[in-house]
């Protein structure tokens, strides 16, 4: 008797507890799992937790909003997400928490541009099978402080028209805020009032970037439009200014000299920042000594200083098509850092022993110095490997058999291969492109793919497995950077298993879908005419990877512990990595190897960090893609009325994007330029089906196409099919 008032005591608390959290949250919904979290449910007691709150919610104390989400009852709902906006105009709110996106109409979009921070508040459910929508009633955080377009003389006031479809309004200029800039130049413009969604945005010119026939004017417009900073603060410079490449002869006492040991570089043709560089010895026992070393940036970026801040607000280099935008100054990431032939350098090494078989049996981190002996580029250690002679061919001849050993053991275990070909515009010294061509993945690349794979692999698992347990402490627990990759969400994975069983393919999910499964399915269509869509489709299926300090795998490379280690010039995550591993270093043996002061100030710090690189990294994919895409379309522009063989690489209502097979330009042949039929979007076959013909379109069909039409400024490329 005594027991079950207990239990009936404890669940009314746990009732009041519930609906004083949503009280305190009047206008949000939230899922069972966050509610759960935010009031300390253990995980064992979760399945009675949430079957409290469906009580809850069938007997009207709380609203259950959706399969598994539930709110305050009686409130109006609100969710927060970022903003996607389509070019006709209309939008889509991915949430924060996950789940189904928002539908928001052009009028119901608010004040709000592409990629802000939004409150959506919520229409009635809608039917099933149709997206839930909603109206934008308050921008939480704008994506973007400064917008890019061009400069307009109006008859009674000046504008600026804004660069990309997505912006939807020009942006009124008021006399006094023009500044310097004229007729048609490309402008900057910092938005300084926007009440009313019946009014046009009032903004001032802050920089003038010039016409847009002038060198290297179209690719910064692109660089100002993501956000991207194309200068270093003075400050930043001038604290970088008395670094030297010298190293002090206490600094290469204290750690481990490999000056004297074989290594070098393999890097692109036109790279200038080198991170890492190898080494191979095959010893006595038949086992491999495999080092990766890789430069030591946060010797000379402290934490805190100037420049750490602007590494960290950058979060990443970014390479556009015709320049590079550095993380740090290039007396940095050029010289200092750079891991340069025949100079002493600072480097933190990993040396892993590895046996005939490829498997880990020992490896060591320490500070250490080297000297790189040479400063490969991939073409030249392709061309050694073919030739069977050349300099330093007996060691890269190992490294290339290690490298495959590598490869087949990760392939075996479940890690995903993509074939996913990247293009170089060859651009003349005016920016002009006079031609794009596929890059070929060598050997060679594939050799420092595998090498900084499995390096990145043995730190973290360091830190998780080893250090955790040397510490008592539980298993990835420790502060920590993961670069980590999810399962793939459920609904879209029966979407693919829909697509694939229509093609005559299966793939097992009942038991949960693994990395393997999809592997092998990638081996079976490989050469066969149904492999692009295929991947395609599985490319779209998966999450995006991105950093935390929380660790779930990767599940693309099928690892259970992976980071960013290698590359610590160009990618702020790996600079912390190499701060903290420092730190667990000098404090081994020690509550896991970090005192609990250092562990809370990490614990606080790394959320932000994690995030705000995410948010970079984005932002310069993004801004990456659209460089490459208006040089793809001002070459485009001197191939009209030429014929290509291409392959359908989307489908969509209004039309079908066509991928060149020689040059992997994309454009669009819009419906209404196909043969005289009405067309239906077969949405789950990813097709469009002719009504009268019955003539299909579906992705991964060879096409040929005419080129009608080009816009360097939008990188648009518009096609027809050819007769």
């Amino acid at each position: 008797m005594k027991q079950r008032e207990k239990t009936s005591t404890r669940q009314k608390n746990l009732e009041k507890q519930i609906v004083s959290f949503l009280e305190r949250n009047p206008n949000r919904r939230f899922k069972s799992k966050t509610i759960a979290r935010s009031l300390g449910i253990p995980q064992a007691r979760y399945q009675q937790f949430r079957n409290l709150l469906r009580t809850l919610a069938t007997n009207g104390i709380i609203t259950r909003d959706g399969r598994n989400a539930y709110r305050l009852r009686g409130t109006t709902t609100t969710v927060i997400g970022r903003l996607r906006v389509k070019s006709q105009g209309y939008g889509f709110v991915e949430l924060e928490e996950g789940g189904d996106e928002i539908f928001v109409s052009q009028r119901n979009m608010h004040t709000a541009f592409d990629g802000d921070i939004v409150r959506v508040e919520l229409f009635a459910r809608p039917s099933k099978g149709r997206l839930q929508e909603g109206r934008i009633v308050e921008v939480v955080k704008r994506q973007r402080e400064y917008i890019v377009g061009t400069f307009c003389e109006g008859k009674y006031f000046a504008y600026v028209v804004p660069d990309g479809l997505k912006i939807l309004w020009d942006i009124i200029i008021p006399n006094q805020y023009r500044g310097r800039a004229k007729q048609g130049q490309k402008v900057v413009v910092k938005i300084a009032k926007w009440e009313d969604v019946k009014l046009n945005p009032e903004g001032r010119v802050v920089e003038v970037l010039g016409y847009p026939e002038e060198v290297g004017v179209d690719v910064l417009s692109v660089a100002k439009s993501f956000g991207l900073p194309t200068k270093f603060p003075l400050r930043v410079l001038q604290e970088a200014e008395p670094l030297c490449a010298g190293i002090p002869a206490a600094e290469i006492i204290r750690r481990l000299d490999l000056r004297q040991q074989l290594c070098f570089t393999i890097d692109p043709v036109d790279a200038k920042d080198f991170d890492d560089a190898i080494s191979l010895q095959v010893l006595e026992n038949g086992h491999y000594l495999l080092g990766v070393h890789i430069a030591d940036v946060s010797y000379y970026v402290p934490e805190g200083s100037k420049t750490d801040h602007e590494a960290l607000m950058r979060g990443t280099s970014v390479y556009l098509v015709d320049r590079v935008i550095p993380m740090l100054p290039e007396k940095l990431s050029n010289q200092i850092c750079s891991l340069w032939p025949h100079s002493d350098r600072l480097t933190f090494s990993v040396l892993i022993e590895l046996d005939a078989s490829g498997q880990v049996v020992n490896y060591q981190i320490r500070e250490s110095v080297i000297r790189s002996k040479r400063r490969f580029t991939y073409e030249e250690v392709q061309q050694i490997l073919d030739e069977g002679d050349g300099e330093y061919f007996e060691t890269l001849n190992a490294m290339r058999r290690l490298s495959k050993i590598l490869y087949r053991n990760r392939l075996r275990q479940g890690s995903l291969d993509f074939e996913t070909p990247e293009v170089k515009v060859l651009l003349n010294e005016k920016g002009q492109p006079l031609g794009i061509s596929k890059q070929v993945r060598l050997e060679s690349h594939q050799l420092i793919e595998e090498f900084m794979l499995l390096a990145n692999r043995v730190v973290s698992k360091h830190i998780a497995v080893h250090l955790a347990q040397n510490g008592r402490r539980r298993r990835s627990s420790l502060p920590f950077i993961y670069r980590i990759h999810e399962k793939p969400d459920q609904k879209k994975i029966k979407e693919f298993v829909r697509l694939i069983e229509a093609l005559g393919y299966s793939l097992e999910v009942k038991r949960g879908v693994r990395a393997q499964h999809l592997q092998r399915l990638l081996e079976t269509v490989r050469g066969q005419d149904e492999e692009l869509i295929i991947n395609t489709v599985m490319l779209r299926s998966l999450m995006k990877a991105r950093y935390s300090p929380e660790n779930v795998g990767h599940f693309g490379l099928a690892f259970d512990y992976y980071t960013h280690f290698t590359s610590p010039i160009r990618r702020y995550p790996d600079l912390v990595v190499h701060r903290l591993l420092k730190e667990y270093l000098q404090y081994t043996g020690v509550n896991g190897g970090m005192p609990p002061e250092r562990r809370e100030y990490w614990e606080e710090l790394l959320p932000e960090i994690c995030q705000i690189a995410n948010e970079r990294e984005i932002a310069a994919m993004e801004a990456e893609r659209k460089s490459v895409k208006i040089k793809q379309a001002e070459y485009m522009q001197t191939k009209l009325g030429e014929s290509y063989e291409g392959v359908i690489s989307g489908v969509v209502p209004f039309g079908i994007f066509v991928e060149l097979t020689e040059n992997l330009v994309e454009g669009l042949v819009h419906v209404k330029d196909l043969e005289n039929d009405y067309f239906i979007h077969d949405e789950k076959h990813y097709a469009l089906v002719g009504q009268r013909s019955g003539k299909v379109y579906r992705l991964g069909d060879k096409v040929r196409v005419q080129v009608v039409r080009a816009v360097p400024k939008e990188g648009i490329v518009d096609f027809v099919l050819a007769k």
